[in-house]
């Protein structure tokens, strides 16, 4: 997989710009090198902000503090790794949806006299996120036990997708523009490499989409009803 350096080049490239960074941290002291040392955090950050990515999604048993806030049940504290949520489930919970329990398909049949499996309801439950006193983040909710989806900061480039990186070296290409070629040619460029972005952005989030297939099923009126 493509490593940080590898990535700047293929901005640079995306630029037009001939130079090749042989290292970022430090900068090799190249105008291209200290430009990419100051931007292709900025680019990384905000690329993963823009999508929850499937190498970025974690689950964890939420730490419960002695905190009371109004109006909530339950305050638990957020992992060290996080940098955002995405659900908060029960802790009996494999997926975002509930299993409704069939004994017979519609055919009549069991699968080995086990209950069949239908999707049922979206199960998140409401929370909200805030500071303590002592400004760390927590996050109140009603459910006991709770478990989080959440999302981590990944700056480990072997765990980037293809999609994202080539995402990620456009993103970072739009950010360079300007202070390398500068004037209105560099806001140009800037410009058409932010579409570009777009354009793979969209792509990767197809691709990536893919490694997630919990729906839910199918429920008929008088399924749903019991």
């Amino acid at each position: 997989m493509a490593s940080e350096v590898d990535i700047v080049n293929l901005a640079l490239a995306n630029l037009g710009d001939n130079a090749t960074v042989t290292s970022l941290y430090p900068p090799e002291g190249s105008a291209q090198s200290e430009h990419a040392a100051r931007f292709y955090p900025i680019a990384r950050d905000t690329l993963l902000e823009m999508h929850t990515w499937a190498f970025t999604t974690r689950r964890a048993t939420l730490n419960l503090l002695n905190i009371t806030v109004p109006q909530w049940q339950y305050v638990y504290a957020v992992p060290n790794n996080w940098i955002g949520c995405i659900a908060i489930l029960p802790p009996d919970s494999n997926s975002d949806y509930s299993s409704i329990y069939s004994p017979v398909d519609t055919l009549g049949y069991t699968a080995n006299n086990v209950p069949l499996v239908q999707g049922g309801q979206y199960i998140p439950q409401p929370y909200q996120v805030e500071s303590a006193d002592d400004g760390s983040d927590i996050i109140l909710t009603n459910q006991e036990n709770a478990i989080l989806r959440y999302s981590v900061s990944v700056t480990d480039t072997t765990k980037f997708t293809a999609m994202f990186t080539m995402t990620l070296a456009w993103h970072l290409a739009s950010m360079l523009a300007g202070p390398i070629i500068k004037g209105d040619i560099g806001a140009a460029e800037a410009e058409r490499c932010a579409k570009m972005m777009s354009i793979y952005l969209q792509k990767a989030k197809e691709s990536d989409s893919i490694d997630r297939q919990v729906k839910p099923g199918h429920i008929v009126s008088w399924v749903a009803g019991r």
